[in-house]
């Protein structure tokens, strides 16, 4: 998309949204939650929405990274990489976000640095917590 770049016809976000999700596969959230339940794989699940959103909730186990650093965290050449997201290149990884932009985004960016399976939750945290699935809330000091 960098390379399609023309100061005459600018781009907005959901131009970003559309070019990523025609390039990445996206998994339901029942769907997501039956190969969790089934521990038929065992995929990296990373919630790519800022602390405060994962704070408010998020899926149990998931990594905070947000979609700001994701390309950092996920490089291991990188002095201050995430060795967890770093060492997934082989393993499913999942993203989230809240409605499925940012995880859709960030979906293509992975791809595009060598992860070779990658999954966008459809509909984000939202469409988790609409199917009814479990939220994990942490306790917050003030």
């Amino acid at each position: 998309m960098y390379s399609s770049f023309n100061p005459e016809r600018p781009v907005g976000l959901m131009d970003f949204v559309a070019s990523a999700k025609s390039r990445i596969q996206e998994i339901a959230p029942e769907a997501l939650s039956q190969t969790l339940d089934a521990r038929r794989s065992d995929p990296l699940i990373v919630d790519v929405r800022e602390s405060s959103e994962h704070e408010q909730g998020h899926i149990e186990g998931a990594l905070l990274v947000p979609r700001g650093i994701l390309e950092a965290a996920a490089d291991p050449a990188y002095s201050k990489h995430m060795p967890e997201l770093a060492a997934a290149r082989e393993r499913p990884v999942v993203l989230y976000c809240a409605t499925g932009g940012r995880s859709a985004m960030g979906a293509a960016v992975l791809q595009m640095m060598g992860y070779k399976d990658v999954l966008s939750l459809a509909g984000g945290f939202a469409g988790w917590e609409s199917a009814g699935l479990p939220v994990k809330r942490e306790a917050r000091y003030v």
